[in-house]
């Protein structure tokens, strides 16, 4: 099985807050997120890579 990565793990891997992961999982547009109970928010590594390799962009017209 893949690593389960924590909300806090992520926040430092990626450099961002917990809030801003929060809203992308609302907003839908994060790395893929398994929810194991109400309050355990688990990402499994590759999917955060996955994730990453997905939002990479060699210029700004490649953002469309």
């Amino acid at each position: 099985m893949d690593r389960l990565l924590t909300i806090e793990e992520v926040s430092e891997l990626l450099g961002m807050t917990r809030g801003a992961l929060a809203q992308m999982r609302y907003e839908g547009r994060g790395p893929k997120y398994a929810k194991l109970s109400a309050k355990a928010i688990r990402y499994r590594a590759s999917d955060v890579s996955a994730w990453v390799d997905g939002v990479v962009r060699a210029s700004t017209a490649d953002a469309a």
